[in-house]
């Protein structure tokens, strides 16, 4: 019977979670980097051994972890992420330019083929790769080249939060920004285009169908389907039919369409799974009830899922 990883990360650290396929009883190992925020930690699929972790401090700053052993040891990798060349400016809150700055790793996607390649999406937005398991890292700035000055920050900063590599095609690459939108890129993450035909953010920008600037949550795919992308906009939930050349709505029957994860099932590519939380102001679930709601057709019809889950005061 073949078994089952979780890697979670958290403000006080890392755990990795393991049961058998019934998922009845579980092991916890953790928690890794105590008292440390983890803002990612993910196994690569060419190595289940091999993991990479994101841990920051305010106090002392950013460390990549390594492990090759699933997560029994762990050793610091590269820390430094130097944006190429003169890195610019981007617009701020309140509508002027401000510096580029390295804050944080946000997101880690290690290569679907070779276990010591590694993507790191950051804060301030950029995309760096590495090809020695995370010793050395190196920008690819093609990305900020597309209108890089209009980018800006969401509540929680201008990062790059999502990376998606596309399982049949080794050279396209998916990243979404908060707030700036996706992006695709088809020759390995040279060259780069925004993908937000089709969103719309009225309360946000005063183009509401501008051509970057959107802040996108995340973005999902099943690897069976690489050309189906879904997102959870800061408001909206949306669907892609032709690898992010258009989008349109399917938020269906939400009682919100505000959030953060999206998520689709491993083996069942229209199984699809949101969590709506009430508003952009109130960072808390309608009617205080949290619950996961899950499509089973790729779209606008969910069911709410609550057993174990708070439906009170949450």
């Amino acid at each position: 019977m073949s078994g089952v990883r979780v890697l979670v990360g958290t403000h006080k650290g890392a755990f990795i979670l393991t049961s058998d396929a019934r998922r009845e009883q579980w092991d916890v190992s953790g928690p890794h980097f105590e008292g440390w925020e983890v803002y990612h930690i993910k196994g690569s699929p060419a190595d289940p051994n091999r993991l990479y972790a994101s841990q920051t401090s305010g106090w002392f700053g950013q460390v990549i972890q390594r492990s090759n052993d699933g997560g029994k040891t762990w050793e610091p990798a590269g820390n430094e992420f130097a944006y190429d060349g003169v890195p610019g400016t981007h617009q701020w809150y309140d509508g002027t330019q401000h510096p580029w700055e390295f804050k944080r790793v946000w997101y880690l996607e290690p290569s679907l083929t070779d276990a010591d390649t590694v993507y790191a999406g950051i804060e301030d937005a950029a995309l760096f790769r590495s090809s020695d398991g995370g010793q050395t890292w190196q920008e690819l700035p093609g990305l900020r080249d597309v209108k890089g000055h209009l980018w800006q920050p969401g509540a929680g900063g201008m990062c790059l939060h999502t990376i998606i590599l596309d399982p049949n095609d080794p050279k396209r690459i998916f990243v979404a920004i908060s707030a700036a939108g996706a992006f695709r890129s088809d020759d390995g993450g040279q060259a780069w285009r925004p993908i937000n035909n089709g969103l719309q953010s009225n309360f946000e920008l005063p183009d509401a169908k501008a051509e970057v600037g959107h802040c996108v949550h995340s973005i999902a795919m099943h690897r069976s389907r690489p050309g189906v992308l879904f997102m959870q906009k800061h408001w909206d939930v949306m669907r892609s039919d032709d690898a992010g050349e258009s989008w349109h709505e399917v938020s269906g029957n939400l009682p919100t369409d505000f959030g953060f994860p999206i998520i689709v099932h491993a083996h069942e590519p229209d199984t699809v799974y949101v969590v709506p939380i009430k508003s952009d102001s109130e960072h808390y679930p309608p009617e205080g009830k949290l619950r996961v709601y899950r499509s089973r057709t790729g779209g606008d019809e969910r069911k709410a899922l609550t057993k174990g889950l708070p439906q009170s005061k949450c």
